[in-house]
């Protein structure tokens, strides 16, 4: 096999150039030429556009996570992820669903670094998967469970076995609510409604959405006259109030857990990010309740 062929890279004012011999190699056989030298070529300039005043200013290193996060937590996590890029590291890629459906999602092997859920069930049944690492899980945020209705119609209420769905709903109103079957927002409202007997009069009047904030969207439009959603929800939806708010002891506690899935150091340092005091912040700025986390 011959020698390598020495060759010379230069950057001049931003611009790379290649000066030198013959980039190809070829064996005393005279075989075809092999592309193996370009290759190397190839990874020196890559190393000098990285290093060359050409490359993109500010350009963040390392690979992008990617984040599966409750749908209530949209707007929050949007503004923290930016933070997050704003200290130099990828901003990553976020993707809200219902709680159930990004579980199940995970569970089918799509990629995702961290999961942040908005009850303890999926977290658990991702966990006897052993699809999280275990030790990264803790509680990262709390909400509330509240009744919404259109500002310009709001009717404040107090929420108990007293309350009159017909006075709430109308004749022919229904109740938009996170599908109780699978949303935990939904389920959250299944149980409250069930514990105040309340579930009886109402079950057969609901508007069952994909996740909360499809709920909460179909009373923004009028498509129902009241919803069942999460506090946080209600703090930045314009055009909406909370008519009352669900007692405590009606449901089990709302807790956000949070998981780190994969191997990724980022998603364990974005987690830490995630319980520190910054994007704690922005969590209550939105509505949510802060539980001290791990």
């Amino acid at each position: 096999m011959e020698p390598v062929a020495d060759f010379k890279l230069a950057v001049q004012g931003g611009r790379i150039t290649v000066e030198g011999a013959d980039m190809m190699e070829r064996d005393r056989s005279s075989g075809p030429a092999r592309p193996w030298r370009r290759g190397l070529a190839a990874l020196l300039l890559l190393g000098l556009v990285a290093a060359s005043p050409g490359a993109a200013p500010g350009a963040a290193p390392g690979t992008p996570i990617t984040v599966f996060a409750a749908a209530s937590l949209t707007d929050a996590m949007k503004t923290i992820a930016q933070l997050w890029a704003g200290q130099g590291h990828p901003l990553p890629v976020l993707s809200f669903a219902a709680s159930s459906v990004l579980a199940q999602q995970v569970a089918q092997g799509a990629p995702a670094d961290l999961f942040l859920s908005a009850d303890e069930t999926w977290m658990d049944w991702l966990a006897a998967r052993r699809l999280i690492h275990a030790a990264s899980r803790g509680d990262l945020l709390g909400n509330t469970l509240v009744l919404v209705e259109p500002e310009d119609a709001l009717r404040p209420v107090v929420i108990g076995p007293m309350l009159s769905v017909s006075a709430l709903l109308g004749s022919a109103g229904r109740l938009a609510v996170g599908d109780p079957a699978s949303v935990p927002a939904g389920i959250y409202a299944r149980q409250a409604l069930t514990k105040l007997g309340l579930w009886a009069a109402v079950a057969d009047r609901l508007a069952p959405a994909e996740n909360v904030r499809a709920a909460l969207l179909l009373v923004e439009r009028g498509e129902a006259p009241a919803g069942i959603v999460y506090g946080s929800d209600v703090a930045t939806a314009p055009g909406l109030a909370v008519a009352g708010t669900f007692p405590e002891d009606s449901h089990p506690p709302i807790h956000y857990p949070a998981a780190v899935l994969s191997d990724s150091p980022e998603a364990t340092a974005f987690l830490a990010f995630l319980h520190g005091d910054a994007a704690q912040a922005v969590f209550r700025h939105d509505g949510f309740t802060t539980v001290g986390g791990r």
